[in-house]
């Protein structure tokens, strides 16, 4: 067990037939830089993928994972500025994935909070675990150091997510 296992944390609970995923980061920078590492397309490509977002309702959510995942394609439901974005993490007529952005100044910076609705499948862990290391990646990228998709730390969250699936789900 490394002392990163310590660090994974987040919620998954049952939403009728899907599941709620919630994940939560405290960030030393006010709303304003977090709001634009989510939101420019060049921030964006260095803690999540290379694409677009217009940040605006109804503005539209397009990433390229390569090789590695399937590319986003959709709009944006809610957009206020330094606060809230919405979106699903979806394309074509692949199920909807909501994902919703919350921000909230505190005195240290920024509480950062990332809710997802994901279909109640295998496939949680595994999405859980993903975004918990885009977020280090996105909490690197503010410091200003670019750093690849932690794989270790991937891996370690998706046990611990299994775990939590397994716990909360299994009901």
């Amino acid at each position: 067990m490394s002392g990163n296992e310590e660090t994974i944390e987040g919620s998954v609970r049952r939403k009728g037939d899907r599941v709620m995923v919630h994940l939560e980061r405290e960030i030393g920078h006010g709303p304003e830089t977090v709001w634009k590492m989510l939101t420019d397309s060049v921030c964006l490509a260095e803690w999540l993928a290379p694409g677009s977002l217009e940040a605006r309702q109804g503005g539209r959510v397009q990433l390229d994972f390569g090789n590695s995942g399937m590319p986003i394609d959709c709009r944006i439901t809610d957009c206020q500025p330094n606060r809230r974005l919405a979106y699903s993490w979806s394309s074509n007529d692949t199920p909807e994935r909501p994902l919703i952005w919350e921000l909230e100044p505190t005195s240290e910076g920024t509480r950062l909070s990332l809710s997802l609705l994901l279909p109640n499948d295998d496939l949680v862990p595994i999405a859980c675990a993903g975004w918990d290391a885009h977020l280090e990646m996105l909490l690197a990228a503010l410091e200003g150091i670019s750093i690849h998709f932690p794989a270790t730390r991937f891996r370690e969250a998706r046990a611990r997510f299994e775990e939590l699936v397994r716990a909360q789900l299994a009901a």
